[in-house]
């Protein structure tokens, strides 16, 4: 990694998330959408005075913040990207669904109006997944690699190893990669209805932003000026058929990542787990605690600051991690999805 940029609700930009993450500030606020009380909104995020009028009209809130972070990311990475190697520069971000808001208000017009098509053709790219990738790609004339990934929380991470196959398959000299969620409050009232049994049930007010990371090759970092930030050390990712195999799905993955490594548990200074909560993050965190034993790294807990982020929550994990981590320190990201994933990824800073 060389190069990173957010777009979260401490604002946008990395710095603004660093300063937040760092002095552990509460991020969420007063939400008027939905079943929350509160909600982790980017404050005053508006497109059109961000991007220009011109092809914002109907650009969804998803892909807006998406097209803002990959913009400050290229802005503040340097030469050798869009505008020198537009061919050789990949992008791979993580969703859920896309614009949930989007696909709802274009499913009720077809729904409620006169005719199932009088619609607005203008807002139909917005219900598709791949939206805000391509979107992202086409704005800032990214031409390699373009893929979307979708893996509830673990997305980010999914994301993350997407990106490092397609440069270690030399498909692309650099490839821009992590996820996006917006928050609206479609997308709210049906996380509160699919997670009304406690084992599902989020663990706090939800959240919306993106994180995006460069990866490309140490040698190609150096040449274009850039100190790399992280080397990835290794990642795994395992299935569990029922809730209760989720503290074995994760001891299995860390312990399997960290051998991949060649590393020792000793040697991990921090964890950001997913933080879940309820019955489903009771397993992540005894799976911590069987693996890592008596060593016990810090472990930071960001879903509470900045609110349940679902696809993106993982890739404001690793961002996390390297806010957080001391030079030269190995940093551990976990995730667990109600729906039967858990994984892991490791990362030297």
């Amino acid at each position: 990694m060389s190069g990173w940029s957010t777009g979260s609700p401490y604002g946008l930009g990395a710095e603004a998330f660093a300063d937040g993450v760092r002095a552990g500030r509460d991020a969420t606020t007063a939400s008027g959408q939905g079943p929350y009380r509160r909600a982790g909104e980017i404050p005053e995020f508006d497109a059109r005075a961000i991007l220009g009028r011109k092809g914002t009209r109907s650009m969804d809130r998803a892909t807006a913040i998406a097209v803002t972070t990959t913009g400050m990311l290229l802005e503040t990475a340097g030469g050798g990207l869009a505008g020198d190697r537009p061919d050789g520069i990949g992008m791979v971000l993580g969703t859920g669904h896309g614009s949930v808001q989007s696909i709802m208000d274009f499913t009720r017009d077809s729904l409620t109006g006169e005719k199932p098509f009088h619609v607005d053709p203008a807002r139909f790219p917005n219900t598709v997944m791949n939206r805000a990738a391509g979107q992202s790609a086409i704005w800032h004339t990214l031409r390699g690699p373009n893929a979307t990934v979708a893996g509830g929380a673990l997305t980010g991470l999914l994301a993350l190893n997407y990106a490092s196959r397609l440069l270690r398959q030399g498909h692309c000299e650099a490839v821009l990669c992590g996820a996006v969620e917006e928050y609206s409050a479609d997308r709210a009232w049906l996380e509160y209805r699919g997670r009304q049994d406690t084992p599902r049930r989020s663990a706090g007010p939800l959240g919306e932003g993106c994180a995006l990371f460069l990866l490309e090759p140490r040698s190609r970092a150096e040449a274009y000026g850039r100190s790399p930030l992280a080397t990835l050390l290794g990642s795994r990712f395992l299935g569990f058929p029922e809730p209760e195999g989720a503290q074995q799905a994760v001891v299995r993955a860390v312990t399997e990542a960290l051998k991949e490594a060649g590393a020792e548990p000793e040697d991990v200074s921090l964890i950001v787990p997913s933080d879940t909560g309820g019955a489903l993050g009771g397993r992540e965190e005894a799976a911590l605690n069987e693996v890592f034993g008596p060593h016990r790294p810090r472990r930071l807990r960001l879903r509470r600051l900045i609110g349940d982020a679902s696809a993106a929550s993982a890739a404001f994990q690793l961002a996390a991690a390297l806010c957080v981590t001391e030079p030269g320190g190995v940093a551990l990201v976990t995730s667990v999805d109600p729906d039967g994933q858990a994984g892991c990824t490791l990362l030297r800073v």
